[in-house]
């Protein structure tokens, strides 16, 4: 029996301030298909996520839905976040600098993916089932003994993996992942990304938007190029990191290695 994709674009359009930031994209990643989004800085990477949890919306085209995410063109947004969980080093931020009452602990942090919300607030029913969920998924993520401290208090690493517990506490059928390891050292990168292979291992979705090829973990077989808001490629990770179809997305030369399952790249300066 066929399953419902993830997400349809059909000739998806965003327009932001008079620009085309996204252009006539059309792909279909289906549920279990993990998978990385990858271009340089200003490709229109964040944009296509904010599209696909709804925070922007595509322009109409004809009667065909331009977007839609698990099988359906409309969602309650909070509904959706249930089915999609999120962890950007944007939302870290948020989530450090506290809100309206207050620091914001790692319990708090948790229970609130229930709500879509940064933090807990006073208006907010949390049972004791909400909390039990929370305190598994600290422990699931290595974290547990950080439960009732503040996010502006741990390292950097520990408050990306409660972010993950996060996203997670409703056990969602995909995890976008939005550049999540900015701001890591490299032991707290790989321990990060060593807890997203186990979670792709486990069944759930892997969306990675990333311009670091070294983040595309191992399990992530398909990788789609973008370039000034348009698909440059869209094909198997072996294909898509190639020297030459890197070094046209990244607009200079790249040289390409590989070991143990990952990609690196690095830039390669012209003879003169």
């Amino acid at each position: 029996m066929a399953t419902t994709p993830l997400v349809e674009l059909r000739s998806a359009t965003v327009v932001l301030g008079g620009a085309r930031v996204l252009d006539g994209l059309t792909f279909t990643i289906a549920v279990g298909e993990h998978t990385a989004i990858l271009g340089a800085n200003g490709a229109g990477k964040s944009t296509l996520v904010k599209l696909l949890t709804l925070q922007h919306y595509p322009l109409a085209d004809g009667d065909a839905a331009p977007i839609r995410v698990f099988g359906r063109d409309r969602w309650d947004v909070f509904e959706l976040r249930a089915q999609l969980g999120i962890v950007s080093a944007d939302l870290h931020d948020r989530f450090v600098q506290g809100n309206a009452s207050g620091v914001v602990t790692a319990i708090d942090a948790v229970t609130s993916g229930f709500f879509a919300s940064h933090g807990i607030f006073a208006h907010q029913r949390v049972t004791a089932a909400m909390r039990a969920a929370a305190g598994e998924a600290l422990g699931r993520m290595g974290v547990a003994h950080l439960a009732h401290r503040p996010l502006a208090a741990v390292s950097t690493g520990e408050a990306r993996r409660v972010l993950i517990a996060r996203a997670l506490v409703h056990h969602p059928r995909a995890l976008v992942l939005d550049e999540p390891t900015r701001g890591l050292d490299l032991v707290a990168r790989h321990h990060f990304m060593e807890r997203v292979r186990a979670i792709a291992r486990e069944g759930t979705t892997i969306l990675l938007v990333t311009h670091y090829i070294d983040e595309i973990i191992p399990e992530i077989d398909r990788v789609v190029l973008l370039k000034g808001g348009r698909i440059a490629l869209d094909a198997a990770k072996a294909e898509a990191l190639q020297p030459a179809q890197l070094s046209d997305v990244f607009d200079a030369p790249v040289a390409v290695d590989r070991g143990d399952g990952y990609y690196f790249a690095r830039a390669v300066t012209r003879p003169r």
